[in-house]
């Protein structure tokens, strides 16, 4: 009864739960931090992963914003037959959760990855106002931004540097780097990351 092409082609529930656990691992975050984020038990994430049930619509789209993904996403390894084009239009970034939301750093995503592995991520990144002490990031990759609106001390390494409208900044995202002082609020600048590419 189950023969296509010798094998069993992966149900619906369990296509949904490898791909968020696959997401959720590639972010390195554990169930705990997911479900939390959520608003959902730990217990159901965790059936949700094994492909024992189904999760509504409302709760898959609470945990492909966690994730920082589109739905669709969700759905990639299921039904593959997606168009290569992401048009977002204006005020449409999804927001999404970041180390420096704490700091008071708005993220809205512009793209969001459709293959299994995450080439890039670009944010439109928007801070308000100068209450709150600043992080340092580090991560894989090369980082790129522009600035749209405001000035702002934005430190790499050892350097700093001042960047106005207009003004960009590259660097290696394994450079420790963040804000180190916000001169005029409020700020927006795009930051893409490029990650590198496995080429084992």
């Amino acid at each position: 009864m189950e023969n296509f092409n010798e094998t069993r082609a992966p149900a619906l529930e369990e296509s949904v739960g490898a791909a968020i656990r696959e997401l959720r691992l590639r972010e390195g975050l554990t169930i705990a931090q997911v479900s939390e984020l959520a608003g959902i038990s730990r217990g159901m994430l965790s059936k949700i992963e094994t492909g024992s049930t189904m999760a509504g619509m409302d709760t898959l789209a609470r945990i492909a914003r966690t994730l920082g993904v589109a739905m669709s996403a969700l759905f990639s390894k299921y039904d593959a037959t997606a168009s290569t084009a992401q048009h977002v239009k204006h005020g449409a970034g999804m927001e999404v959760v970041r180390r420096g939301t704490k700091s008071g750093h708005t993220y809205h995503l512009l793209a969001y990855g459709q293959g299994p592995v995450k080439l890039f991520e670009p944010f439109l990144i928007t801070i308000e106002d100068d209450s709150q002490r600043y992080p340092t990031f580090q991560h894989p990759g090369t980082e790129f931004l522009y600035m749209l609106e405001g000035v702002i001390e934005y430190r790499c390494g050892q350097q700093t540097y001042v960047l106005e409208p207009g003004d960009s900044l590259s660097f290696d995202g394994e450079v420790p780097h963040g804000p180190e002082n916000l001169v005029q609020c409020p700020i927006k600048f795009l930051s893409i990351i490029v990650y590198p590419r496995n080429t084992e």
